[in-house]
């Protein structure tokens, strides 16, 4: 089986010179706490070549509504590598944002977010944590597809796939196996979505089988963050969709003490982006206060990703030794627990200081230790046999008479094919509904064949042909019902691809 490698080899790496990266600065904080990282790297000998890009809130105010130059993506994609400041997306008028375009456009499927406890130099109740928090990165809610169907009720659809799922499942153990971790732990909600949430569960336990020095377990999304937040030393690895990622990282990262501390690896088969966690806070750009360290730790990744595992530690433990001695910028200062309250500048002056030495009680960063090596296998699509076996009509019907509806449509006998339930926001309202359900003017009326039948409590269906559906809504459409979509219902290899309505 072909295979994609999404992390080079060190030992190739380090054969070559100065590797070029993409550096974009970014907006508020951005310029400084890049100054900052950059001058870090340089003197801690990072074998890079930064080529500058311009991106974010000036690209959009000129007129370019993407945020982002044609220029600046030859950039990027020749280099394969971008350090990326936080960028400011302007307030209204469409703008788009420019984090999740380079992600989703660049194919940065893994969301990378390790979260350390620095206690007792950072204030935190969780001192022994020790997290890192791999998200699917491309589609879920992200994929923003969302419409206006009727007065009442508009739509997000929730895309889960196949293969960007065993991409960022096999991502988290390959990682857990480079990293030595010992643990992989599953976020989902698959007791309500089981489709979509269903799916990521079952392809974290196909992978999760090859991989059985690994412990694994799976939770339900709400108790875990519940967990998360008050028992972060239970965790390890986490992996998990976009949004459920999206927020639990941040959680994690609150909770160590600050989201300014935290970096982010963006990683994808071909390009990889790495940026600190926070925004730009406009607030004190240029005032010299902002916490470099996100970002510091997002170059940290970066140079690990480029095979120079050995410089990274020395920044890494550089790094927690500046924590470790108490010079903290304003975000993390603490009277009596701080030795000194000091400047973005100043911050980066005392870790270049301590390059070559290492925290005396904090974990020392071991990077150059670990094989460094991911490699997620190439897609492979099984056939299957699919069927169609009937149709849910969505209707924008503004009649509360959820029975007057039913029987209109039961009477329309439309080639063969005849009403099996109507629900409104999921929940069956015929037959036999409860008047007690409180309806929008959005329903989901399912039509499949006079031949299906109930056995065992499970619907047996029966395969029908697209032309019964166009003749259903043309019939739809004449008796003057306002169709506003439709979801063709399908088996595949005998299994139901759809779900039930809530109470069918």
């Amino acid at each position: 089986m072909k295979s994609l490698s999404v992390q080079p080899n060190a030992s190739e790496v380090s054969k070559k010179k100065a590797v070029k990266i993409a550096v974009a600065k970014g907006d508020g904080i951005g310029p400084e706490i890049m100054d900052a990282t950059l001058k870090i790297l340089d003197a801690a000998g990072a074998m890079i070549k930064p080529e500058f890009i311009e991106v974010g809130n000036s690209v959009y105010l000129s007129g370019n509504s993407s945020g982002i130059t044609s220029a600046a993506w030859d950039v990027v994609r020749e280099n394969k590598v971008i350090l990326k400041g936080p960028i400011t997306t302007p307030q209204g008028k469409g703008y788009k944002s420019l984090n999740v375009t380079l992600r989703k456009s660049l194919g940065l499927f893994a969301n990378v977010r390790p979260v350390m406890s620095l206690s007792p130099y950072v204030q935190t109740n969780f001192p022994e944590m020790d997290v890192v928090v791999i998200r699917e990165n491309e589609e879920d809610l992200y994929a923003g597809i969302e419409h206006r169907q009727t007065q009442d009720v508009v739509q997000c659809l929730k895309l889960i796939t196949r293969p960007g799922c065993e991409r960022i499942v096999r991502y988290a153990f390959e990682y857990a196996s480079a990293y030595d971790r010992s643990k992989v732990t599953c976020m989902v909600k698959d007791n309500i979505m089981k489709l979509t949430d269903g799916l990521f569960h079952k392809v974290f336990e196909e992978i999760g089988a090859e991989y059985p020095e690994i412990e694994k377990d799976v939770q339900i999304i709400d108790i875990a963050s519940a967990r998360l937040a008050t028992r972060p030393e239970d965790y390890d690895v986490i992996v998990t969709s976009n949004l459920y990622g999206d927020i639990i990282s941040d959680v994690a990262a609150e909770i160590v003490g600050s989201v300014g501390l935290a970096g982010s690896a963006n990683i994808g088969t071909d390009i990889a982006m790495f940026e600190a966690i926070h925004g730009s806070a406009p607030d004190i750009a240029g005032l010299n206060l902002a916490n470099p360290s996100g970002l510091i730790n997002a170059a940290v990744m970066m140079l690990a990703h480029i095979g120079q595992q050995t410089v990274a530690d020395k920044v890494k433990n550089a790094w927690l030794a500046t924590i470790e001695h108490g010079y903290h910028t304003k975000d993390i200062f603490t009277q009596g627990r701080s030795t000194k309250k000091v400047s973005t500048d100043h911050f980066a002056e005392q870790v270049i200081e301590r390059l070559g030495t290492a925290p005396e009680n904090l974990k020392k960063s071991t990077l150059s230790k670990g094989n460094g090596q991911i490699v997620i296998p190439e897609f492979s699509r099984k056939p299957v046999e699919k069927k169609l076996v009937g149709v849910d009509v969505f209707l924008d019907w503004a009649e509360k008479d959820t029975n007057k509806l039913g029987e209109a449509l039961d009477a329309l006998g439309s080639y063969n094919l005849q009403l099996k339930m109507i629900t409104n926001r999921g929940v069956k309202v015929y037959p036999h509904g409860i008047p007690e359900t409180f309806c929008t003017d959005h329903w989901r009326c399912r039509f499949v064949s006079v031949k299906a039948r109930i056995a065992n409590d499970e619907p047996i269906y029966q395969e029908i042909n697209y032309e019964q559906v166009v003749a259903l809504l043309s019939r739809l459409n004449s008796s003057g019902f306002d169709v506003i979509k439709t979801e063709n219902l399908y088996e595949f290899d005998g299994k139901r691809g759809f779900s039930l309505g809530q109470g069918e």
